[in-house]
């Protein structure tokens, strides 16, 4: 299990943080991170609010309670909503694919909305290029390169 000393510190280097850097961002004394990643100290639950805040994750996840960085209140307020939802499409004879519906300017469903929102296109960008940075993700790339490098060369 992950303690929380190991979660700030791989968030803070994952971000490129040094310590006083975090220190002074999120307005700590500048030993306090070290403190808090060596288990010389422990971050009161006001530091936690603001550690979990400034990483975008939920409290259990900066713990080590759990390995989902997702904060409830994101889902139960629709954090991924740049705006509000469009109203019910009209019955329709077809179904379209999400894509053709979202881009011809119809209503479309809640889904349609959260598919379209700006903050879900840069959250899956970001996952899928973390994704194509690791070793699967590149082997992945060079089999799609030499296969469509064959096929042009037919």
């Amino acid at each position: 299990m992950v303690t929380l000393a190991q979660r700030i510190e791989e968030l803070r280097t994952a971000k490129g943080l040094s310590r006083p850097a975090l220190a002074a961002a999120l307005g700590f004394p500048r030993t306090a991170i070290e403190k808090f990643e060596t288990g010389r100290q422990t971050p009161t639950q006001d530091q936690q609010n603001k550690l979990a805040s400034y990483f975008g994750v939920s409290l259990f996840y900066l713990r080590g309670e759990t390995n989902d960085t997702t904060q409830m209140s994101d889902w139960m307020d629709g954090a991924f909503l740049d705006e509000p939802a469009p109203a019910p499409a009209p019955k329709r004879a077809a179904v379209k694919p999400v894509a053709a519906a979202s881009s011809s300017g119809e209503g479309g469903t809640m889904f349609d909305a959260f598919l379209t929102s700006k903050k879900f296109q840069e959250a899956l960008r970001t996952a899928v290029l973390d994704t194509l940075r690791t070793p699967e993700g590149q082997e992945i790339l060079a089999k799609a390169i030499r296969k469509e490098l064959t096929n042009r060369q037919k």
